[in-house]
């Protein structure tokens, strides 16, 4: 087992959503010398920028949570965006942590790198058994290719690369924008919007369908942390919560915990995303012991009451929303 403690510890996307989860769990560990790269300091799709990281920080360990991401609607606005800047990020990260002869990196993937048509649930070995799913495909393929470069570079250098497939996550401090959010941030703004403005009606993209599986923020860094600790084989691992449920179902869930009682409508012209996504979980249990503990009712409510702590004044609604993104 990896002693995280007396580790230097460097942590891209350290400043956002997961990564501010992963950093608070390291410091509760005991671990003090955590590194977080702002890219005001330093522009990860810039080369010399990666290797100047390297050379101030200095880590022993590197946690790479940094990525460019959003919805159905970012993924297809953004397509070219999308695929270069996370895969160029990590394939320079990657390289410069090969120089720097790092001890330990945990890369974190997505859902998105999977097959469109994946058997559900989805398993890991089931990785290259198809195209992604269109609207999201230029990022699962530049992520999916990040696991690539971590198992060449544990064939060819001994480098010790771990790869990690996170389920959609959800939770505090999560993106509410309606332009760039994922499916839960978007629901919850959307209906308490609509509360707070006195409307009858909401909106959403697609026919309520597609199934989705999602896992709180914490119980991700809780994970990432654990194969950091006591993982080191080249396979890739999922982390989700094991509960599959519709969008349809999904959304009367949210509707309901927010306290919104008017009606919900379809905009079957847009598109549904990948028709389901369920990981299997069974090799992050067996191999570093790690399994999701947060129900999912308590971490929608705890999601909404952070987002009600955050709003000062009723927002303007957005009608073009992306209700299940990657």
């Amino acid at each position: 087992m990896l002693n995280l403690t007396s580790k230097r510890i460097c942590v891209t996307g350290g400043g956002g959503f997961l990564g501010s989860f992963v950093v608070e769990a390291l410091r509760r560990r005991g671990c003090r010398e955590i590194f977080v790269p702002r890219k005001r300091d330093y522009d990860l799709t810039k080369p010399e920028a990666v290797a100047r990281m390297f050379g101030d920080a200095k880590p022993e360990v590197v946690f790479h949570l940094a990525a460019v991401v959003g919805g159905i609607g970012a993924n297809r606005t953004n397509p070219g965006r999308f695929f270069y800047e996370n895969a160029i990020m990590g394939i320079e990260l990657i390289e410069q942590a090969r120089l720097h002869k790092v001890e330990k990196l945990v890369v974190a993937g997505t859902i998105c790198a999977y097959p469109k048509f994946t058997p559900v649930p989805f398993r890991e070995e089931n990785l290259w058994n198809g195209y992604p799913e269109e609207t999201n495909a230029p990022y699962g393929v530049a992520k999916k290719a990040l696991l690539v470069q971590c198992q060449a570079y544990r064939d060819q250098y001994g480098m010790n690369a771990v790869f990690l497939l996170p389920v959609n996550l959800y939770g505090p401090r999560d993106n509410f924008d309606l332009e760039s959010s994922h499916v839960i941030p978007a629901l919850i703004r959307k209906f308490e919007d609509a509360k707070n403005n006195g409307s009858n009606s909401v909106k959403l993209w697609g026919d309520g369908t597609p199934t989705r599986e999602f896992l709180f923020v914490e119980d991700a860094a809780d994970g990432l942390i654990a194969a950091a600790e006591r993982y080191d084989k080249g396979e890739p691992v999922n982390l989700g919560s094991g509960r599959e449920i519709s969008i349809a179902d999904l959304s009367a869930l949210i509707a309901h915990r927010c306290g919104y009682q008017g009606s919900i409508l379809w905009d079957t012209s847009q598109p549904n995303g990948q028709p389901r996504r369920q990981l299997d979980t069974q090799r992050a249990c067996d191999e570093f012991q790690w399994r999701a503990r947060t129900s999912f009712e308590d971490g929608l409510d705890k999601t909404i009451e952070w987002y009600r702590s955050e709003t000062l004044a009723p927002v303007t609604p957005c009608e073009n929303l992306t209700v299940h993104g990657s």
